[in-house]
């Protein structure tokens, strides 16, 4: 569940105006802050919330922006400043890519705290479940980076987004065995195309074993046919479905 700090929450100055989105959103799109970020922000909440008046008043005043030009901005203390908030149009993707994406900056930058804590990760993920949810986002999580000349949202996150942004629980080495997550209920098959957290969760922990596999919450045919040479190669029953046994051998099961 997310942990929202609306604008009245940090004291956000009054928006000179905005703009309702006209059409869902593709999904969202990742930032940093792109700048040093001083490392005791982890420790001192209060420092978040200076930073995140720093920005807007940047946004604001420098940039010339109606608002601060992100959707909303996660602290390491898995808080989730609302900026724009959802259903507005972002300002930070680039021009003419706005729309496309919601916009949400993790609270890091290019020096100082430049890899992101664990429940900053975790906030991360609740901000795109956030914006699923509630904003009609769709299945893309992007980096700033993505169709826009820019580092942002630097390495480390770009990476992790590349890995499937999976929560800190999630995300270790596939080189080890690790404890696998509940069971979601539910055996995921094609055909039809299944789609859901669930889906998206095994896709990703299968492309953090190397498995090249799109990690977009769809299992279709790109899906069975990784399900099935998985289990292949570890003896299991050859399906092309994730059952409750194809789905904690995902995680428990040795790379060979």
């Amino acid at each position: 569940m997310i942990d929202l700090v609306d604008r009245a929450g940090w004291r956000a100055r009054e928006t000179r105006g905005e703009v309702v989105l006209r059409a869902r959103p593709l999904g969202v799109k990742i930032h940093y802050v792109g700048e040093h970020v001083a490392p005791d922000i982890v420790t001192n909440h209060s420092g978040c919330v200076t930073l995140v008046k720093a920005i807007q008043r940047q946004h604001m005043d420098v940039n010339l922006w109606a608002d601060i030009g992100y959707t909303g901005l996660v602290c390491p203390h898995r808080k989730v400043f609302e900026g724009r908030g959802l259903h507005i149009l972002p300002a930070a993707n680039g021009k003419g890519l706005n729309a496309d994406h919601y916009a949400f900056c993790a609270l890091v930058g290019d020096s100082g705290l430049v890899m992101p804590p664990p429940l900053m990760l975790h906030g991360l993920v609740d901000a795109i479940d956030w914006a699923r949810s509630e904003g009609g986002a769709g299945r893309d999580v992007k980096g700033h980076r993505d169709g826009y000349s820019t580092t942002c949202p630097g390495k480390w996150l770009y990476d992790w987004i590349g890995r499937g942004y999976q929560r800190p629980d999630d995300d270790a080495s596939g080189d080890e065995p690790v404890e696998a997550p509940p069971w979601p209920g539910r055996i995921l098959e094609y055909p039809p195309v299944m789609t859901g957290e669930d889906v998206e969760r095994w896709q990703g922990r299968m492309k953090r074993r190397g498995w090249s596999i799109v990690v977009d919450g769809r299992y279709g045919s790109a899906s069975r046919d990784v399900c099935r040479a998985f289990q292949r190669e570890k003896g299991l029953r050859l399906s092309g479905k994730v059952t409750r046994e194809t789905w904690e051998a995902a995680w428990t099961a040795p790379i060979t």
